[in-house]
């Protein structure tokens, strides 16, 4: 087959797969389960973006994958109390009423605002005071671990404002649809799927533009593409912004889908999960990350019903498999032929801006 056409075909084929094939082979609870594992691929894509090709070791999706989901919890809570009620879990802990800073979100449209700004909003900031500060390799990896810890301690310790270790659940509508009709499930599920297939063609721009190039080019020499009059933190900082809006959306579409969110699925635990599943599936690559991850979450979630106390340590022999023996992922062994997508900076170097920095 001509090169040209093996990435509209894959993403023909994925569209398939998701809106014809998958709806009419799978149970509705599959197709639930399913819908849950696209989440976590569109968490993927965006790690896949700033791991992969701008070599930052994202260990905390999911501060931002949680501030998506809670803020669409919350305005789930509010619809189901109806105008100006309390939520049902508030009534039980405090007589207090509702927050102050739950109230904005009783509109639609100031929930869909924050789920696609906030999380981005926050990425921006911590990315450019880290990034402008030099913080790469391991020292980021281990800062936005310990923003991940600090965010699901934070959700604990907030019962009255966010549920606490129990997290937001209960949930019987979505924007006026009830979630218990069969027909809005499949609807949600094929939101989900076009969302994945959205975000994997906006990466696949970004990777063929100049401004991919750049991303990779500060992976792989910094201190070049600084000379060159451009600035590392800039490229990064939108590259981790992306990352954050598209887990932002991920987590926005997970809480209708699965019925609840909790401290349990934005902690570490959850947030190098998403990350092994970029890794085993291939970090550099397009599709391997969602791949990886609907094949981990999969995973998880058959075995750990008969190993529940072993699948922890599955996923980290795993990862140490991949990263020790092949670092490309699975993907690399279908593409070993291709051209690498990193050239060297000396066979292809960075155009140097015609303005200045």
């Amino acid at each position: 087959m001509n090169r040209r056409w093996v990435l509209p075909a894959a993403f023909a084929v994925a569209a398939v797969l998701l809106f014809v094939v998958a709806p009419l082979a799978l149970s509705p609870f599959r197709l639930d389960q399913l819908g849950r594992y696209l989440c976590f691929a569109i968490v993927a894509v965006g790690i896949g973006l700033a791991w992969g090709r701008g070599g930052m070791l994202t260990l905390g999706q999911g501060v931002f994958f949680g501030m998506g989901a809670y803020l669409m919890a919350m305005h789930l809570k509010l619809a189901d109390a109806g105008p100006g009620g309390t939520p049902d879990f508030m009534a039980l802990i405090s007589s207090d009423g509702v927050p102050w800073w739950w109230e904005p979100f009783r509109s639609e449209i100031v929930t869909l605002l924050a789920i696609l700004l906030l999380p981005a909003a926050v990425a921006a900031v911590l990315g450019l005071a880290t990034f402008r500060r030099k913080v790469r390799g391991a020292y980021f990896a281990i800062l936005s671990q310990a923003l991940a810890a600090a965010f699901a301690i934070l959700l604990v310790g907030n019962p009255t404002g966010t549920g606490g270790s129990t997290g937001l659940s209960g949930f019987r509508g979505f924007f006026g649809f009830a979630l218990s009709d069969p027909a809005n499930r499949l609807v949600l599920f094929c939101t989900a799927a076009g969302v994945l297939l959205l975000m994997l063609a906006l990466v696949r721009q970004l990777m063929v533009s100049r401004y991919g190039e750049l991303l990779v080019a500060c992976r792989d020499a910094e201190e070049r593409v600084r000379f060159l009059g451009y600035d590392p933190a800039n490229v990064k900082t939108v590259a981790f912004v992306v990352a954050a809006f598209m887990a932002g959306i991920a987590g926005a579409l997970f809480v209708p889908i699965v019925g609840i969110v909790s401290p349990n699925d934005v902690g570490i635990v959850p947030s190098i999960g998403m990350l092994i599943g970029v890794a085993i599936g291939g970090r550099s690559t397009l599709f391997g990350p969602a791949l990886g991850a609907i094949a981990v979450a999969w995973a998880g979630s058959a075995l750990s019903e008969q190993f529940p106390s072993g699948w922890t340590y599955v996923q980290g022999l795993l990862f140490m498999l991949v990263i020790a023996f092949l670092p490309g992922g699975l993907a690399s062994l279908a593409w070993r032929r291709v051209r690498p997508t990193a050239p060297a900076p000396s066979a292809q170097p960075v155009p140097a801006p015609s303005g200045g920095s």
